[in-house]
Formats: structure tokens, C-alpha cells, sequence
């Protein structure tokens, strides 16, 4: 199937202060969503996973979960990249 990747990468800081993600692609954003995001009731991460995996499935493009992995990183307050284009 192979990586669908964005076309920018997206940086997150979640946990430490010192350690910050570079999210590469769609499988990346899965990851972080489901095993270390910092709270798991948030509507967007909720939006987020799903288009992650429409994406997975081949019926999305990777620019839709890019999309809404910012938005998600943006309503948990851990987007590092300040001007960030969806």
C-alpha cells in the first residue's frame, strides 16, 4: 500500500517540552492520534482518526487527513508550526 504521505509535514509537541514530532504522512498522524495524543474526548481528534482512515482505505486523499490532524493539533494546543497551510 505504501505511505501516504503529506505534502508537508506537520510538527506537533506532545508530552515533553523538548520533544517535538515531525508527521510525515498519514500512517504517522494514525499512530500519534491513537497512542499519544493528550486526551481522547476531543471532537476533532474524533474527525481526525476517521479521515485517517478513509485515507488508509484508499478512499481520501492524504490532504484530507492532514487537514484535520491540524485542526485536531490545533483544538489540543499542540501544533508547532504557527503558519500552517491545510
Amino acid at each position: 500500500m505504501g505511505m501516504k504521505l503529506f505534502h508537508k509535514p506537520v510538527r506537533v509537541q506532545i508530552g515533553r517540552i523538548d520533544r517535538d514530532r515531525i508527521v510525515l504522512g498519514t500512517e504517522d498522524a494514525a499512530k500519534i492520534l491513537l497512542r499519544a495524543w493528550p486526551s481522547t474526548c476531543d471532537k476533532k481528534r474524533q474527525e481526525a482518526m476517521r479521515a485517517c482512515l478513509e485515507v488508509i482505505k484508499g478512499k481520501k486523499p492524504p490532504s484530507v487527513a492532514r487537514k484535520a490532524f491540524i485542526a485536531a493539533a490545533q483544538e489540543a494546543r499542540v501544533l508547532l508550526d504557527e503558519e500552517v497551510r491545510a
